[in-house]
């Protein structure tokens, strides 16, 4: 029985092309979209088994927000991710991000195939060298002593780093002005200056780099609250 997906990439040529390949192999396309910063609208509107998603810039940041929240509104879809293999942490970002796979470019269709197959029925879809490589960065991100972690955390106070906590966590403006006693338009001004200072454009840019890059893990050492 074919895979229902969405194709997307960055490339309208690309996407076409992959979106015929896999009709011509029995597969369902409901949509095939360029750019992937579109993908999160064009899946929780069309509601595949498998969202196809390709990249040429894992590690770039902002890549993977349209899974968090393909994830976050229609977590029975699952992800896999097309792109090259520059680190381990591109595709340790696909991961964090809720991704069920990650396919090389250069793979063959049958690759794509069976990788696809494999996450509409729940496993990860991923080369076990791959995987070892994203879960070793997933788990140990602190391996690099100067690495994007420490050089973000130095941009920001104690207080900035203990509002990305609460981004991170999902609260809103008045729980975190709430949680730290303080105006929900001092809490705003914070939050703002947090975003600007990590160089993204919202909350949940915010909240994908922090666990991209391991930050929330050196920020919080002990209790929230401690800073």
């Amino acid at each position: 029985m074919g895979v229902r997906l969405v194709v997307v990439d960055d490339h309208r040529l690309l996407a076409e092309a992959l979106a015929s390949a896999l009709k011509l192999r029995g597969h369902r396309v409901l949509a095939a979209a360029a750019p992937v910063a579109g993908a999160a609208e064009l899946v929780v509107g069309r509601a595949p088994e498998v969202c196809l998603l390709g990249t040429a810039a894992p590690d770039a940041p902002g890549t993977f927000d349209p899974v968090v929240r393909i994830k976050r509104e229609r977590p029975q879809v699952a992800v896999v991710v097309l792109g090259p293999v520059p680190s381990p942490r591109g595709i340790a970002a696909a991961f964090a991000a809720g991704a069920s796979g990650y396919v090389r470019h250069d793979e063959r269709i049958e690759g794509v195939e069976r990788a696809l197959v494999k996450a509409r029925a729940g496993e990860a879809a991923v080369a076990p060298q791959l995987l070892q490589g994203a879960f070793a960065e997933l788990l140990h991100p602190s391996a690099q002593p100067d690495d994007e972690a420490q050089r973000l955390l130095r941009l920001l106070t104690q207080r900035e780093v203990e509002v990305l906590v609460r981004v991170a966590e999902g609260e809103d403006t008045r729980l975190i002005a709430a949680g730290m006693g303080i105006a929900p338009s001092t809490a705003r001004t914070h939050v703002q200056r947090v975003l600007m200072k990590l160089g993204v454009g919202s909350r949940l840019e915010a909240a994908a780099l922090a666990a991209r890059t391991g930050l929330l893990d050196r920020a919080v050492p002990g209790q929230r609250g401690s800073f």
